[in-house]
């Protein structure tokens, strides 16, 4: 049975996001923005339906998915690319593989204990956040 993702999630560390900011090709006074904020992620999960809230004090993101389906997403929250994205279930494991402009690029969500990992790849980058459930 794969997790339950659902909640509210507080970052609380964040690895490599400069050099995944670099490689999306984001400006610097908007990398030097983004490294000072502890996003807050609110997700809402019915079975393979999920509703991902990115909550911060300079830019808020959403997105929704069902597992396995394949969907247009715009990266509104980072660098404004359009993606033609597809989530899927490695284990426990939430996989995204984002095709468009940037090679090698998405994400991988997990839960371990308390804490939701992210690992976010772009190119030959790759930021490891880890997020602490609070609600």
């Amino acid at each position: 049975m794969a997790s339950n993702y659902s909640g509210t999630w507080d970052m609380v560390s964040n690895v490599n996001f400069e050099g995944y900011m670099i490689a999306l090709g984001i400006d610097f006074a908007t990398r030097k923005m983004a490294a000072m904020l502890k996003p807050r992620k609110v997700i809402e999960q019915e079975g393979h339906q999920f509703s991902v809230r990115t909550l911060t004090t300079f830019r808020n993101y959403d997105v929704a998915f069902k597992v396995g389906e394949e969907f247009k997403e715009v990266t509104k929250g980072m660098d404004n690319r359009l993606c033609q994205s597809v989530v899927n279930w490695e284990k426990d494991k939430l996989v995204c593989v984002q095709r468009g402009e940037k090679k090698n690029r998405g994400w991988t969500h997990w839960i371990d204990g308390d804490e939701l990992h992210l690992e976010l790849t772009c190119e030959d980058q790759v930021c490891k956040q880890v997020y602490k459930r609070t609600l």
